[in-house]
Parts: C-alpha cells; structure tokens; sequence
C-alpha cells in the first residue's frame, strides 16, 4: 500500500458529529479508487493518519452500523 499525500485532502466527518469536539474521526474518499481510504482523529488534524483498504474501511463501517461494537 502506497502512503497518499494527503496535503490536498478534502477530509468528512460523520453525520452522526455534533461539531462539539468530541470523538470523531474524518476520513477522505479521493484515494479509494487506488485501494486506500485514509482516517485521522478530528482532533489533532495535522496528526498523523491511519491508512485502510477500501475493504477494511467498508466492513469496520458496516460493522459501527450494525451495532457489532456496542457496549454491553
């Protein structure tokens, strides 16, 4: 896997943020067609970023929705 610049980056959040700085992360869709989907902590957005397959980011998103990670 390639490490993409991200300088240009156009960077979302969830829907589900409320914009009052809690724990979020944004990630950019511009690398998927090369197989990477990039993901940084909201909070500290000249920190470094974590890079994922395009199929990781999909099940780990499908994953949160499906509520697999919820607290018991």
């Amino acid at each position: 896997m390639t490490t993409p610049d991200l300088s240009r980056a156009t960077w979302r959040k969830s829907s589900y943020s409320n914009g009052g700085g809690g724990n979020c992360v944004e990630w950019t869709p511009q690398f998927a067609a090369t197989g990477v989907v990039p993901v940084r902590d909201s909070k500290d957005p000249s920190g470094p970023a974590l890079a994922f397959s395009t199929t990781g980011w999909t099940t780990f998103v499908n994953a949160v929705a499906t509520g697999e990670f919820d607290a018991a």
